[in-house]
């Protein structure tokens, strides 16, 4: 299930950028007077913001929506015409490309964007390499303690060597922090670049070299990050349709069948599905019987035994028998392409949230200017007080407020505790996903892959007629020998695990949609379904076997029923178990304050209520379709609020990018759920689950506590500054020191191993 993974991945909050709250994802209106482009380096948030301040009085702000995800931009209202050569400019007043949109084309500007995405990547590393030999060389001439506290005198620089590599290395981090910088100081809006910026152009104005390229390289690897991970999730929300095939086998009236394109196919018409392949389109049986396998939309944990009237779905897997299906939905339509609308339209829900630093930095940066131009002119003018006196206090004023501490103290911690995640075999694709968890409400779960281990498992051996457990089983596992079906799979480790001596049957025949029949020893043996006892016995019945089946299926569970010619030898019950550790994990979440765990499912109500008693469950949304997941996440959303939303495959795409957060089951998942959820659990392992969101409130701490000294720091020798107390070596040395611990502080996070508290 690829549940809300599929948008998950998708930033909607950057650590570079700042602005007005906006809806960053509104949906594209489907109306025939739009006028759609590609924005090329529409990252975030801040950027939908800059467009509309440019692009809005061209076009008029009320037509303008954009699509984060896709990289779009629609202007609508179009019918009287748009200035293109207008819009294209002002685009480009904002540092960024625009260009008419053509659905599936590569053009040159779009390989520019992929070129120039490649190029921040080897300038971050390269920023990276370089501060290090920067200070390498810097430690082997002064000395390490030099190094970290060298501006006891203003005078005290580094050698040209280290002075050149840390000024490339700034130079690599700034390449595409400047150009926003530079917009914010001419629009007078004060953002994180235009900060970053003087944050290390103020630490090379007194000295600190090693400080500056590290601010500046730590900036440009969150600025690397947010653009790889929206880069990922457009690809991953691309690459969902390739789950369908491209071409369908139809057949016209005159009986002639040919492969055409999908999206050539009209609704009405007539088409072959041969065993084992793809279903292409949604539609409706109309000859043949199968088993296929949906888990892919629907999340059923074992095929589904399809006849003349039943519903397929596109990408679901065909099994053994040929079909004949009637489209009922176009290439555009089906419930798969759907669902990756979906994902773009619950993604539009979620409205970008600002780091309180990023809101903090529009009014820090005037304030602290304006001040220290105060402190030096006010008290000569009005008071007769010495002009070099008090040029030397603004001067320690705007060397304590040089925000390199506050700048690095959350980049820092969200590294390292991206850091630590990933040494716990949890993947986390940005800080904002990282702090999500410490503030989650209520989490939802998929049953199947998730709560449960995701394949069939023998549940109970019911011999009939006398016979043995131990011939039941040994008739079934012959039977099933040969087959790769996973209810056979499920009997084979059966018969593996109680030392069954497995001899295959022979002559085994298939019974599409009813099971196989084979020959052991010259006596006919066959594995069936309930509905295929009927057929060969009539109406007889055996009241024992019929109250096993009711049990059976009060229970959700599979029933295979095994017989020796005319006679049957038992029923083999099986089901999808629930993961052993996932009761004491729903326990651990009730104690993390988590107040609502649900159970959100395709499956039947008996197994998920099945599955819900074992686990502790508080509520099951079951027999859902993709579209009905996201309309419980929706009702969970408005009772408790902020909600994650856990799966493994493509049908809770939808729901995952409708939830707060979207985790994905990675091992098991689809590569889809994979490439876009916020957070994967790589080993599969939902003991994570707790771990990580503790894990997310440790990392909030310590941003907290860096924040807090940070500012405390330069609070004291601001006011100490004021009253003409302070140095400019306390001021430096206290700079450097407030950066060093909160890097200290931060680095804490990395060593975090698995503890729920």
């Amino acid at each position: 299930m690829i549940d809300q993974a599929a948008a998950s991945a998708v930033p909607t909050d950057c650590n570079s950028c700042s602005g007005e709250p906006t809806p960053a994802n509104q949906v594209i209106p489907e109306r025939p007077d739009s006028v759609i482009f590609k924005i090329h380096g529409m990252d975030c948030a801040d950027e939908v913001t800059l467009l509309k301040r440019e692009v809005g009085p061209v076009v008029g702000s009320q037509n303008l929506s954009f699509d984060l995800i896709n990289g779009r931009m629609s202007v609508a209202g179009a019918t009287g015409g748009v200035d293109h050569a207008g819009v294209l400019q002002a685009v480009e007043r904002t540092g960024m490309r625009a260009e008419l949109w053509r659905e599936g084309e590569n053009s040159a500007a779009a390989q520019d964007e992929n070129r120039r995405r490649r190029i921040q990547v080897v300038l971050t590393v390269a920023s990276g390499v370089l501060v290090a030999t920067g200070f390498a060389i810097h430690a082997s001439a002064s000395g390490l303690a030099a190094v970290l506290h060298e501006s006891l005198a203003r005078e005290a620089h580094p050698p040209l060597l280290a002075m050149l590599a840390y000024s490339l290395a700034i130079l690599s981090a700034v390449r595409y922090v400047a150009p926003k910088a530079i917009l914010a100081a001419r629009r007078l809006r004060p953002d994180m670049n235009l900060l970053m910026i003087v944050a290390v152009a103020g630490a090379i104005g007194i000295g600190q070299w090693f400080e500056a390229a590290t601010v500046a390289f730590f900036f440009a690897v969150a600025l690397a990050l947010e653009a790889w991970s929206l880069g990922r999730a457009r690809r991953a929300v691309a690459a969902l349709m390739d789950i369908a095939p491209d071409t369908a086998r139809i057949r016209d009236a005159a009986g002639v069948e040919q492969d055409v394109p999908v999206a050539d196919v009209a609704v009405g018409t007539h088409v072959i599905v041969p065993p084992g392949s793809k279903v292409p389109l949604d539609g409706h049986v109309i000859a043949g019987t199968s088993a296929v396998d949906q888990a892919p939309i629907t999340g059923e944990s074992v095929p589904v035994t399809v006849t003349q009237g039943a519903t397929v779905f596109a990408g679901t897997i065909n099994g053994m028998g040929a079909l004949e299906i009637v489209t009922t939905r176009a290439a555009s339509d089906t419930t798969l392409a759907r669902i990756v609308r979906m994902v773009g339209e619950a993604q539009s829900k979620r409205a970008p949230t600002e780091q309180w630093v990023e809101r903090f930095a529009r009014i820090y940066t005037p304030v602290v200017m304006a001040l220290a131009l105060a402190v030096f002119l006010v008290p000569p003018l009005l008071l007769g007080e010495s002009w070099a006196t008090w040029f030397y206090q603004a001067l320690v004023l705007l060397v304590i407020a040089c925000p390199c501490a506050l700048v690095i103290s959350t980049p820092v911690s969200i590294v390292a505790g991206l850091t630590g995640a990933a040494r716990q075999g949890v993947l986390i694709k940005g800080g904002v996903y990282l702090e999500a968890p410490a503030h989650l409400t209520a989490i939802a779960m998929d049953k199947t892959g998730t709560l449960t281990l995701g394949r069939p498992k023998v549940v109970e051996l019911i011999p009939l007629g006398g016979r043995s457990e131990l011939e039941l089983l040994t008739a079934a596992a012959a039977i099933e020998a040969r087959s790769e079906h996973p209810i056979a799979r499920a009997i084979l480790d059966a018969a593996t695990e109680r030392g069954v001596e497995v001899i295959p049957a022979k002559s085994v025949t298939a019974l599409p949609g009813k099971g196989v029949v084979g020959t052991i020893d010259g006596r006919e043996i066959w594995a069936a379904s309930p509905g295929y006892l009927q057929e060969r016995f009539g109406d007889a019945s055996d009241e024992a076997l019929a109250a096993h089946l009711d049990r059976t299926a009060v229970a959700g569970l599979t029933g295979i029923i095994v017989g020796e010619e005319n006679s049957v030898v038992g029923l083999i019950t099986l089901g999808d178990t629930a993961r052993p550790e996932a009761r004491q994990i729903v326990a651990q979440l009730h104690e993390l304050g988590i107040a609502q765990v649900a159970m959100l499912t395709g499956d039947a109500r008996g197994p998920a209520n099945a599955i819900a008693r074992e686990t502790g469950i508080d509520e099951v949304y079951a027999e859902l379709l993709p579209e009905q997941k996201v309309e419980a996440i929706e009702r969970l959303v408005a009772q408790h609020g902020r909600v994650a939303m856990v799966g493994d495959g493509v049908n809770d795409a939808p729901a995952m990018a409708r939830a707060g957060l979207g985790i994905a089951m990675g091992a098991i998942g689809s590569d889809a759920a994979i490439e876009t959820a916020d957070i994967a659990l790589m080993q599969d392992d939902l003991s994570r689950l707790p771990w990580l969101i503790s894990h997310s409130r440790k990392t909030l701490f310590v941003i907290r506590q860096n924040i807090g000294f940070s500012l405390a720091v330069k609070l004291v020798f601001a006011g100490l500054t004021l009253f003409g107390m302070a140095s400019l070596w306390g001021a430096i040395a206290a700079d450097a020191g407030a950066s060093l611990l909160v890097v200290l502080n931060g680095m804490r996070l990395v060593g975090r191993r698995q503890q729920v508290r």
